[in-house]
């Protein structure tokens, strides 16, 4: 029997060895040939994520402009309008407490600025116009008098401020403003015959007020008269008929 034994020749072995293909060869020809194909790598697909970050290629918004204190001043001022009409609408409606509170709103929202001087003028005038009407008179006269301050001109709060006036017996106060209305409208017939009616009732009240004045003065002289035997009825107190003035007599 014959027995082969395998070669054990170096070189033999050699060739045989280098005609393997290593498994990583494998590997990387399957990659390759995947490449070749059209897949992606992880690298591939990294750096092409990368590149389609839609927030890399979209531009940034714009922010929003903060409104300029011209625009601010505007907004307010149509607010206060807004209050004012409602406040309108409840006075006609005979609720002058809710009136009121909508005219205090409107005061509060427009600016202490010239543009927006007519409306707190008219919110202060039609605020006096709710207090007559509660008969409240007092504060009738203070919301005239600010509306005033800010339109001097202002004739329906001179009217106002002369009937509240009128209303507490303040006369010469009345005149006063009735004569203004007559220095800007002439043709006021309401405040001339308004000042006819007065005069009278203005002289008779100050020299109601100088009886009362007289009246306690001679009291006070009684008092300090009194302790060296003499009165004020010793004094005679003249009226000037021209000047309206008094002249005082000594008489035994």
């Amino acid at each position: 029997m014959v027995v082969i034994e395998p070669c054990s020749d170096p070189d033999t072995t050699r060739n045989r060895t280098n005609t393997e293909i290593p498994e990583h060869s494998n590997a990387q020809t399957e990659e390759s040939s995947r490449e070749d194909d059209g897949f992606e790598t992880a690298s591939d697909g990294e750096s092409d994520g990368q590149d389609r970050n839609p927030d890399s290629s979209k531009p940034e918004e714009p922010t929003p402009e903060e409104p300029t204190a011209e625009q601010l001043q505007q907004k307010a001022l149509a607010q206060a309008n807004d209050a004012k009409a409602e406040g309108n609408k409840l006075f006609g409606a005979g609720q002058y407490e809710d009136a009121l509170s909508q005219y205090a709103i409107a005061l509060q929202i427009a600016p202490e600025v010239p543009s927006s001087s007519e409306v707190r003028s008219i919110c202060h005038a039609n605020s006096a116009a709710c207090f007559s009407k509660l008969g409240r008179y007092d504060d009738a006269i203070k919301e005239c008098t600010k509306a005033l301050e800010l339109n001097p001109t202002y004739m329906k709060a001179l009217v106002r401020r002369a009937e509240a006036h009128e209303k507490l017996e303040h006369f010469e106060e009345a005149i006063t403003d009735m004569k203004k209305i007559l220095e800007l409208d002439s043709s006021n017939v309401q405040a001339r015959r308004g000042i006819q009616r007065l005069e009278p009732l203005a002289a008779e009240k100050r020299e109601k007020m100088k009886e009362e004045m007289i009246g306690k003065l001679k009291e006070m002289g009684n008092s300090v008269l009194g302790r060296f035997g003499m009165s004020v009825d010793n004094f005679k107190a003249v009226k000037d008929p021209n000047t309206g003035s008094y002249s005082i007599s000594f008489q035994r």
